[in-house]
């Protein structure tokens, strides 16, 4: 692009990348063709190799402390520990700054996020009841956050900011239920030693924050030593990335006119520093200047939203791809129809597909009739429901309580994991029927 050509040349040949990058839909564009591929070298010639890989055992310590596990295992016990990393900086920042900050916006999307787990888990409850399958109720509760709103990215402006944000706040409670259902439900031979250890290292990190401590290594060391307790504990290590990022500080060190009076201070001194045939690097006074101003920025602006920010794209783009590969892989021997008859597989696929949605939307709606709850300006039902249907993309978060749920090299799992990836499919692309159909003349 003619923008491009005074860019150095590694900045031109990334920017296309980074283009995309920014794009909200691209992760989920990556996720789905992650998952393809998974699906498609677990069906091909390469099948048993595929498989083979993910038990490829990997070791990591020395001497007696060591920890070796399959690389499945690190992938769902460790790298997605940084995905619910993430997810947990999300969960505070919307409980001290967003939709969930206050209790007259917060109602809505709650109660729409309960009715929103609660129905589904019942659907599956209900064709599963009596059998062996009934401990997968948890498996389509969950939303796949990224996987939604990338669906509503690529409507583009035909979907109206408000519903971003609805839908956003329903997937956060959504989350904080999984993530509860996980720690309660999916827990086993709980060790009470390794996991008062846990909470203790949570406590540190706690009195680190309240101490002031603001530099991520600490809690990066604090939280890695609690991921390994709540390993050892029975309860899923992904919970310690949660509770990790209730521990990030969010408070800044100066108000922002304060910041502005700084700031503007700083650049008067670097102005009055500058000379005619001199550069930074031999400027001693713009040196000084600029580390005050790189430390008055980092005063100006919280942890939180700093690490949120710069982990994201390593989550969109590289943990749940990965994650995907290993997971979403899986033998399809049977037609849909099939399939889909296998109770477990049906109560997941209706669970995601007619649970959410009636949970959700049925929810809002009787609120809004009773005047419980305010619709947003430039929204209609019809965009409150093609949002509840979006809400059935369960894949990553289903996918994962699925593997919690059943013997991952068993049938029930394999079951599981095609009624997922069936519901994800169907929800997306109901969802985006519906919103695409939607008035616009509401959306403006």
């Amino acid at each position: 692009m003619a923008g491009d050509a005074g860019k150095p040349l590694i900045e031109q040949v990334l920017a296309p990348f980074v283009r995309f990058s920014r794009i909200a839909a691209s992760g989920g564009l990556v996720l789905v063709a992650c998952a393809a591929a998974a699906l498609y070298f677990a069906n091909s010639g390469f099948a048993e190799d595929w498989f083979a890989l993910w038990k490829t055992p990997l070791t990591v310590g020395f001497g007696e402390f060591v920890l070796s596990k399959p690389l499945l295992l690190w992938i769902n016990d460790g790298l997605m520990a940084v995905f619910f990393f993430l997810v947990g900086l999300e969960i505070k920042r919307e409980a001290l700054a967003g939709e969930l900050s206050s209790p007259g916006q917060a109602f809505l999307p709650i109660a729409a996020a309960i009715g929103g787990m609660v129905v589904p888990a019942a659907i599956y409850a209900a064709m599963n009841y009596g059998q062996e399958t009934i401990h997968g109720w948890g498996v389509p509760m969950a939303t796949d956050i990224a996987f939604a709103l990338g669906v509503l990215a690529l409507l583009g402006d035909r979907v109206p900011a408000g519903l971003k944000v609805f839908l956003a706040a329903v997937a956060i409670v959504d989350d904080i239920g999984a993530v509860l259902v996980i720690a309660i439900f999916y827990a086993s031979d709980i060790s009470m030693l390794w996991l008062a250890s846990g909470f203790a290292v949570f406590a540190l990190m706690l009195a680190l924050n309240a101490a002031g401590a603001r530099h991520p290594l600490g809690y990066l060391l604090l939280g890695m030593v609690m991921w390994l307790f709540f390993l050892k504990s029975g309860v899923h290590a992904t919970v310690a990335g949660v509770l990790a990022a209730m521990a990030i500080p969010a408070r800044t060190r100066i108000r922002p006119g304060e910041f502005v009076i700084r700031a503007q201070r700083l650049l008067e001194r670097f102005e009055r520093s500058i000379h005619p045939g001199r550069g930074v690097l031999t400027s001693p006074g713009q040196l000084a200047v600029l580390d005050e101003m790189e430390e008055v920025c980092a005063k100006a602006n919280a942890p939180l939203p700093r690490i949120e920010h710069a982990l994201a794209p390593w989550a969109a783009f590289f943990v749940m791809p990965v994650f995907a590969l290993a997971n979403a892989g899986v033998p399809v021997t049977s037609s849909a129809a099939e399939i889909l008859a296998a109770p477990e597989a049906l109560g997941i696929f209706l669970g995601l597909v007619i649970g959410k949605q009636a949970g959700i939307f049925l929810t809002a709606a009787v609120l809004f009739r009773l005047g419980l709850a305010r619709m947003q300006q430039g929204l209609s039902l019809s965009h409150y429901y093609g949002a509840s249907c979006l809400a059935g993309i369960g894949f990553t978060m289903s996918i994962f309580i699925a593997g919690l749920a059943f013997d991952e090299g068993g049938d029930f799992y394999a079951q599981a994991k095609l009624g997922v990836l069936a519901a994800s499919a169907v929800a997306a692309l109901a969802g985006g029927l519906v919103l695409r159909l939607a008035p616009q003349e509401r959306a403006k």
